[in-house]
């Protein structure tokens, strides 16, 4: 462990590494950020980061951080959970609830719960109310290292009475350590993804991908901002088994493999610049605004485990 900075109101941010099968990942306790990604041989980082701490608390400030307690956005900044009504922060548009608020999961400081060669694990207590979220939660985010080489993250959250939660590692990639994503070809397993207005909000239409600029069910170069890409992918109707379903390639042939137990995966082409793609991995957004989505109630009967994979080769 070593440390990383100090926040502008003075909370300490450590790094951590893990490392093994010739792949190495460094996590930041602030957001549970994955800050950077080296595989044996490659010069480069796979992810976009920040080298300071303050690029994580001004532009940078969701790139490879844990997002939520709901990722995405939800409309009006409300939402019924168990028959009440509930208001949360409106950091989008002074209307809305972006990635959980100002202080949502990116912003916080995270306990080292484990730490060790191959894995971490942080940990994040959320009280009732906070954000206007009911119920008390606790998080938990492992990070193991596995064969392959693979990175995978597992997301853990329990709560003490009815919630909601949907959380995502919210990372940028390039895999080439360019400026630009032109040459890299993306392919995801999903006849179907959400429409969304021009705010990006889905329209809660669900459209299949088919004769559409949306479709990569066959591997095929980005020709970034055609479409625009900030659009959740269905994969499924609910969580299930960890399955690999996107493929991301450089021109130097390095691939990225993604496997998740998630019922979508949310791709943002990161414009104007498309320095990077965001890969998000999540249940599908503004859920409780469509009764037609999956469902992302949380119960202390009913926690929820979200599964994502990264596995590398080249």
């Amino acid at each position: 462990m070593t440390k990383f900075g100090t926040t502008t109101d003075g909370r300490c941010v450590d790094a951590l590494e893990i490392s093994a099968h010739g792949l190495t990942a460094r996590i930041l306790t602030l957001g549970a950020i994955l800050q950077d990604v080296r595989l044996s041989g490659i010069a480069h980082s796979l992810t976009k980061g920040s080298l300071d701490l303050a690029g994580y608390e001004d532009a940078f400030k969701f790139h490879g951080a844990i997002v939520g307690p709901v990722a995405n956005r939800i409309t009006n900044a409300t939402a019924v959970i168990d028959g009440f009504d509930h208001r949360f922060e409106a950091n989008l548009d002074r209307a809305h609830t972006l990635h959980g608020g100002v202080r949502g999961t990116h912003a916080r400081i995270w306990d080292v719960a484990h730490h060790g060669a191959e894995r971490l694990d942080l940990t994040l207590n959320l009280a009732d109310g906070d954000g206007g979220f009911p119920a008390n939660r606790t998080i938990t985010a492992r990070f193991d290292i596995l064969e392959g080489p693979a990175l995978r993250l597992t997301i853990t959250t329990t709560t003490d009475a009815p919630s909601i939660a949907n959380l995502t590692n919210h990372s940028y990639w390039n895999l080439d350590g360019t400026d630009h994503m032109r040459d890299h070809a993306l392919q995801i397993d999903a006849l179907e993804y959400l429409p969304a207005t021009d705010a990006s909000f889905p329209t809660g239409e669900i459209a299949e991908v088919t004769q559409t600029p949306f479709d990569f069910t066959e591997e095929k170069l980005l020709t970034l901002g055609t479409p625009p890409l900030d659009h959740t992918y269905c994969l499924s109707q609910h969580r299930r088994a960890l399955i690999e379903l996107l493929h991301l390639t450089g021109a130097s042939g390095l691939s990225m493999h993604v496997a998740t137990t998630e019922a979508g995966i949310h791709i943002y082409d990161n414009r104007p610049t498309y320095g990077s793609i965001a890969i998000e991995a999540q249940g599908w957004p503004d859920a409780p605004r469509h009764r037609q989505f999956p469902s992302i109630e949380i119960t202390p009967q009913t926690p929820t485990e979200q599964i994502t994979q990264w596995r590398f080769s080249r």
